[in-house]
């Protein structure tokens, strides 16, 4: 197959709504790229370590060779094991998993470093494309899935008043009671605390981020309170609180984060009961994401009534195309190939 003969996004979204079938969406971080590919790639945050104060990071992505952290996360993971048994010195492995530690801690920096300062950033009609696009899952009973880490995604939903877009958190009641006391008002949490509207949520992101924290006993989402964002995060993080963030290596070590992590396996458990058909975006289903993969493939193995039939890939050239091609054979559902340039979300010159 040409990637010049694929469908466009028009055309596989118009045989969907002909058949009626509900619709799920999966963004990867190409919906970021879409924005604004100078900011939102590993080589922008790569490039942004390399050119710290930080001789490690600078020597880790010289001697490791690649621009990619999630690969020197591994290999650090690989050199802590060895230390643990060859090493005389048993605290060498404390300390790589600590160097470990430090580049993750350094990713969430640089993803907050070139992150756009607030949400009026955003152009009005870049985000107002968006969310149309957004909304056309959403208001149609589909749920949005996100791997990204950054606030496009919230901050678009926020800004649109987006009345389907439910992400699970809400304020708590302080205490409950069924006695009525005569001008006491209910008096609510501060922070807004995931799980009070789970039921129907309908945004999950897979892989956390940056707003949603584990306090170890709720998982809040930072809010807005006369300051930005982003500099409530920066707060956080100076007390050494980071948020919910999945940057291990493989897929296994990726599903052995979620799986420690209440909100992350409430989010994979959602991907993995889908039905319908699913939508990707700017997802490109490389080595190290075969557990989106094993959930796909769970949900198509649901009841037929409850089940996911087919999956549409969104794919940018030749080269996407052929890995598709070649990884088709591990989806159990129907895998369909688009073509993800006839896709214009945020509204860009092309």
């Amino acid at each position: 197959m040409l990637f010049n003969e694929l469908q466009s996004y028009a055309e596989i979204i118009d045989h969907l709504n002909k058949d009626k079938r509900t619709k799920h969406l999966l963004l990867g971080n190409g919906f970021s790229i879409s924005y604004d590919s100078s900011l939102f790639s590993y080589n922008a945050l790569s490039s942004f370590i390399e050119n710290t104060d930080d001789e490690l990071m600078k020597k880790l992505f010289k001697a490791i060779n690649t621009k990619n952290f999630e690969i020197i996360m591994k290999e650090l993971n690989i050199f802590a094991s060895i230390a643990d048994i060859f090493s005389s010195d048993k605290s060498l492995a404390d300390k790589i998993i600590k160097t470990k530690q430090k580049l993750q801690h350094s990713l969430i920096g640089a993803v907050k470093t070139l992150h756009p300062e607030h949400v009026f950033k955003i152009p009005k009609k870049k985000s107002e494309s968006c969310f149309n696009f957004l909304n056309d899952y959403l208001s149609k009973k589909g749920l949005v899935f996100s791997t990204n880490y950054d606030l496009l995604l919230y901050w678009v939903l926020m800004r649109n008043d987006a009345k389907h877009a439910i992400d699970g958190f809400g304020k708590e009641l302080l205490y409950r009671s069924d006695e009525f006391i005569p001008g006491r008002e209910p008096e609510y949490t501060e922070d807004l605390i995931w799980g009070v509207h789970k039921d129907d949520q309908s945004i999950f992101y897979l892989h956390g981020a940056l707003p949603l924290f584990d306090t170890g006993i709720n998982i809040i989402k930072e809010i807005y309170d006369g300051n930005f964002l982003l500099d409530n995060i920066n707060n956080r993080m100076n007390k050494d609180e980071y948020p919910i963030f999945v940057t291990a290596g493989n897929a296994n070590e990726k599903l052995n984060h979620i799986a420690h992590n209440q909100y992350l396996t409430y989010c994979y458990d959602k991907l993995c009961s889908v039905n319908g058909s699913l939508v990707t975006f700017g997802f490109s289903f490389g080595d190290n994401d075969t557990h989106i993969i094993d959930a796909i493939n769970k949900a198509h193995n649901k009841p037929k009534d409850k089940r996911l039939w087919s999956v549409y890939i969104g794919v940018y050239n030749q080269e996407d195309l052929n890995h598709i091609e070649k990884i088709k054979n591990k989806f159990k559902c129907k895998v369909n190939i688009w073509n993800a340039t006839t896709l214009n979300i945020w509204e860009n010159n092309l």
